[in-house]
């Protein structure tokens, strides 16, 4: 009997069906992934590798030029030699490309190799501004983009720039890049009007790639002009949409490329010649009486000067203000941190974004809205000693204080009409115009809210829309404002301060100007400006100058008719034209026989203006220990305008601290006054006049 087992020759069957199995699935599993990437996603990794093979690249437009009123340049677009290398251009032998680096550095002055490339310096890493040599410049741009050129050196000189380019044979994989910079001739004499550009912020980056600029790369208006009017100026950038390689390597077009648009150029209202004459004499006198004084009284000014016919600004000085060309290429740091931290606020235009008390020049608003109102006569003759008694109170039933006030002749100046009184600025006649006095001026006088109405007819208390960003509104108060803000009600005082442009009262120099050049264009407000054209890239006028008539206050009814609870009752008035011309003699009197006599003396052109010598109680007063009563600190205010009788000029001068507006800011008028008209005349003879 034969007991031998058969030999196994194989796997037994069930191994072989493991192993049919195991690999039915992992194709199965294949089979799987292979119908998701081609079938279900298949379009959208397609679109992802196109998105990987396609890239747009943006082409740099030009910014529009900035020029003054006759053709000055005041910005402009200069070409920055920039030094870079694409590190993948660069020879395959490292001894070669070190050779390169090293005569390289001795051109640019660049070191061949300064400092360790970590992820965090990398991370922190910022062409041309960065202490790394060339070759920790071109790792970090070879590792980031390798066929994308690297800045090493920024802004070189030009004969440099030549000697690179025509080495580029010997040195493959170094260029010269020309870049715009941002230039500005004119400088700290016209930085406060102009401004400056700077990068596109974290909070912007969104908005402005969404019109296709590059953060990082295109800049924007950052302040002035140019920040104002920056979606004018900045253009459009060009397009091209570009095959490249899994390297990044630029292959070819696949559009048609779209070409940049150049932004429009604008020019403005303002005269250079007469900005540097204000921005001379408002130094001038400052630092006439801090040498007078012994002291440093002021370092801060304003001086605008507009066509009160058309809203041009002709000159806009705020001081202290800044040098915009040293910001050309980048804000450098420290300066800008200087001038952050300096309590003068260099920074900040004064002419629109910082408001004061007016003073006397405020006194023009109860003026005209006292003789408007009837409350006094043009010439009813009103006693204005040197102090008057009143009573305050703060509300009806109360039985009040006594107190003093005075006027700033303690001798007072006898019996007064309109013009006199603003010929001589007197103090207690526009005590009791504004506030009332029995039995000179009865019923309360003008009173707190028909200042406001007056005071907002004639521009104070709202932005009068320049081109310039920063404008404050002012504050023209009134009783319900005072309860709401301080907590206490409206007193008697108040409203007698506040005839006088004191109190709580607050006001730019541009609003000053523009309530005067208001009276001295017979009551039309013209919007201020500083925009007089708007040109294409080749010259030719795509906005004319326009003015903007704001309202007429002798024919639009702008002021609200209140009833015996000084309520408004719906009804609106204009203001008579026979007020304003009373309002323009009595500040031609102040010239010929007041305040301003001695200070405008020496102008051939008749004039008119008012002085003003406004009290003040800010933080930097109140460190010093001056707020004190009747010992407060003034400012300096005058407003001007010329010739009389067919204004072309108007000017407000402010010198913060400079003490009588009849003494400090009287003479820069007349001074700029006389400086316009000397530059008239020197056009006319040139026949060159604009």
């Amino acid at each position: 009997m034969n007991t031998e087992k058969p030999l196994q020759t194989g796997l037994e069957t069930w191994r072989f069906k493991v192993i049919y199995a195991i690999l039915a699935v992992v194709f199965s599993i294949y089979i799987v992934r292979l119908f998701s990437l081609q079938i279900i996603n298949g379009k959208t990794y397609l679109e992802q590798a196109e998105e990987n093979r396609i890239t747009n690249v943006s082409v740099q437009t030009q910014r529009g030029n900035i020029y003054d009123r006759n053709g000055y340049v005041l910005a402009r677009n200069s070409a920055s030699y920039n030094v870079a290398i694409t590190p993948d251009f660069l020879p395959e032998d490292q001894g070669t490309s070190e050779e390169i680096f090293r005569q390289l550095s001795a051109l640019i002055d660049v070191p061949v190799t300064n400092g360790i490339v970590t992820d965090e310096t990398a991370r922190l890493f910022v062409a041309c501004n960065t202490d790394f040599g060339i070759k920790e410049i071109v790792l970090i741009g070879g590792n980031n983009a390798p066929y994308d050129p690297v800045y090493v050196k920024c802004n070189v000189d030009r004969q440099i720039a030549m000697m690179i380019s025509e080495k580029a044979d010997k040195w493959p994989g170094v260029t010269v890049e020309v870049d715009p910079v941002r230039q500005y001739p004119t400088g700290y004499l016209t930085a406060e009007i102009i401004g400056f550009l700077g990068p596109v912020t974290a909070e912007n980056q969104e908005y402005y790639r969404e019109l296709g600029f590059v953060p990082g790369r295109d800049k924007v208006g950052y302040s002035g002009v140019e920040y104002s009017m920056d979606d004018i100026l900045i253009g459009k950038n060009g397009l091209r949409v570009i095959e490249v390689d899994s390297a990044g390597k630029e292959l070819r077009d696949i559009e048609e490329p779209q070409e940049p648009v150049p932004g429009y150029n604008i020019k403005l209202t303002i005269d250079t010649r007469l900005q540097a004459a204000a921005k001379t004499i408002l130094n001038d006198e400052i630092k006439f009486w801090n040498t007078w004084f012994n002291e440093i009284r002021s370092l801060n000014g304003v001086v605008i000067a507009m066509n009160p016919k058309t809203g041009e600004i002709l000159a806009l000085v705020s001081e202290p203000t800044f040098e915009n060309n040293r910001m050309e290429t980048i804000i450098p740091a420290y300066y800008y941190n200087q001038l952050s931290q300096d309590p003068l606020k260099p920074l900040l235009n004064h002419a629109v974004s910082a408001q004061h008390p007016p003073g006397s020049v405020f006194k023009m608003v109860a003026a005209v809205g006292a003789l408007n109102e009837g409350v006094v006569g043009p010439q009813e003759q009103i006693p204005c000693p040197g102090t008057i008694s009143i009573i305050q109170k703060y509300s009806p039933n109360d039985p009040g204080k006594e107190m003093i006030y005075y006027g700033y002749d303690r001798g007072g100046h006898g019996m007064c009409d309109f013009v006199k009184s603003v010929a001589l600025s007197d103090d207690i006649y526009f005590y009791k115009i504004g506030g009332g006095f029995e039995p000179d001026v009865p019923d309360g006088g003008l009173g707190a809210w028909r200042i406001k109405e007056y005071a907002e007819a004639l521009g104070y208390g709202q932005p009068t829309g320049i081109e310039l960003p920063g404008e404050v509104a002012g504050l023209i108060p009134d009783p319900t404002w005072k309860r709401i803000y301080k907590a206490e009600n409206w007193s008697t005082g108040d409203t007698y301060i506040m005839t006088i442009g004191q109190g709580y009262v607050l006001a730019t120099p541009l609003q000053v100007l523009v309530s005067f050049a208001t009276m001295a264009n017979d009551g039309k407000q013209m919007k201020p400006t500083l925009i007089k054209e708007i040109l294409d890239a080749e010259g030719n006028v795509v906005k004319p100058f326009t003015p903007t008539l704001v309202r007429d206050i002798t024919k639009e009814p702008v002021i609200d008719i209140l009833d015996e609870n000084n309520k408004p009752t719906g009804e609106k008035k204009v203001v008579e034209s026979w007020v304003i011309d009373y309002a323009k003699e009595g500040m031609r009197q102040v010239v010929v026989s007041g305040t301003a006599k001695d200070a405008m003396k020496d102008l051939d052109i008749p004039s008119a203006g008012k002085t003003g010598t406004a009290e003040y109680c800010d933080d930097v007063a109140q460190e010093k220990g001056l707020c004190q009563r009747e010992t407060w600190p003034f400012h300096a205010w005058y407003a001007g305008y010329a010739p009389f009788d067919d204004p072309e000029i108007v000017v407000v001068a402010f010198v913060y601290n400079g003490g009588e507006g009849a003494s400090v800011a009287a003479p820069i008028v007349q001074r700029v006054l006389d400086s316009y008209f000397q530059l008239k005349a020197l056009d006319t003879t040139n026949g060159s006049g604009q």
